[in-house]
C-alpha cells in the first residue's frame, strides 16, 4: 500500500485514510506509540469491562471508593 497523507487538526485530531481503516479489523480503539521518530498505530479490540476499568481511573474511582458506594447503596434501602 503506497503513503498517505493525514492531517492533524488543531485538536490533535486524524482522519484515518478510508482505503487504510478498511484494511484491518473494525475497532474503536487503538495503542499509540513512538518508534524511531513515527507514530505507529495498532488495533486494540477492547472489552466492555476494561474501558469501564479505564473510565473509573480517569475519573481516579479506586476499588476502595466503589466498595463505600456499595456500602452506602445498601444502608440507603428499606
Amino acid at each position: 500500500m503506497n503513503a498517505m497523507l493525514a492531517k492533524l487538526t488543531s485538536k490533535n485530531q486524524l482522519t484515518l485514510p478510508k482505503s487504510i481503516v478498511t484494511s484491518i479489523p473494525k475497532t474503536d480503539y487503538f495503542e499509540v506509540e513512538v518508534e524511531n521518530g513515527r507514530i505507529m498505530l495498532t488495533p486494540v479490540r477492547m472489552q466492555q469491562a476494561d474501558a469501564v476499568r479505564a473510565k473509573l481511573d480517569a475519573l481516579g474511582i479506586n476499588d476502595q471508593d466503589v466498595l463505600d458506594a456499595i456500602e452506602w447503596a445498601r444502608k440507603s434501602q428499606p
